[in-house]
């Protein structure tokens, strides 16, 4: 079977799912707790990982690779070069009085996304088509764009937002300028 005809009902996929979320989260929370801020900076490559699986999971193998690409390659790289050129790596950030606030403020913040996940009426693409919603064309429409999303992505990217698409570019050429500037000796 393949992953477009029904294998997202699985016990491999759920399985699957739940070891990158658990690991997803049990790493999160690890940034957070451990003291070592290079431990700290592994354990958030491990999270950025488990969000790039769950874009596979989720048929976006795109925004998995640019998640691979852009946060796991770029950006915790050179978090883990900004850790290296700290004198006190050891000795981790002190704990303050904000904590206590902060770890309320963010159940609350979980506990209201996991209302709003629950409670949500989530359409799918089959139940707006049998409620005539949308027409059978356009619904086949969509599920192309799902099935096949890369050169989609590319043709928006290259053509409707090019412009956008640029600036971007420079904008990350700009931050590497900075990078060397900072860096080099002097």
């Amino acid at each position: 079977m393949t992953l477009g005809q029904g294998t997202e009902s699985s016990l491999i996929v759920d399985i699957v799912f739940w070891v990158i979320a658990i690991s997803s989260i049990v790493a999160a929370l690890a940034v957070v707790q451990v003291r070592d801020l290079f431990r700290s900076a592994i354990f958030l490559i491990v999270s950025f990982m488990g969000v790039a699986g769950m874009f596979v999971l989720l048929r976006a193998e795109f925004l998995a690779i640019v998640q691979v690409l852009i946060y796991v390659g770029a950006i915790s790289v050179l978090v883990l070069f900004a850790i290296m050129m700290t004198r006190d790596v050891g000795e981790g950030n002190p704990s303050n009085r904000l904590r206590i606030p902060a770890a309320i403020a963010a159940a609350l913040f979980g506990a209201v996304a996991i209302s709003v996940a629950v409670t949500t009426n989530w359409n799918t693409i089959e139940a707006a088509i049998a409620s005539s919603a949308i027409s059978a064309e356009a619904g086949e429409r969509i599920g192309e764009v799902f099935s096949n999303s890369v050169p989609w992505i590319a043709r928006l990217l290259l053509r409707d937002f090019v412009l956008a698409f640029e600036v971007s570019s420079v904008v990350l050429l700009a931050a590497i300028i900075g990078a060397l500037a900072l860096v080099r000796e002097r």
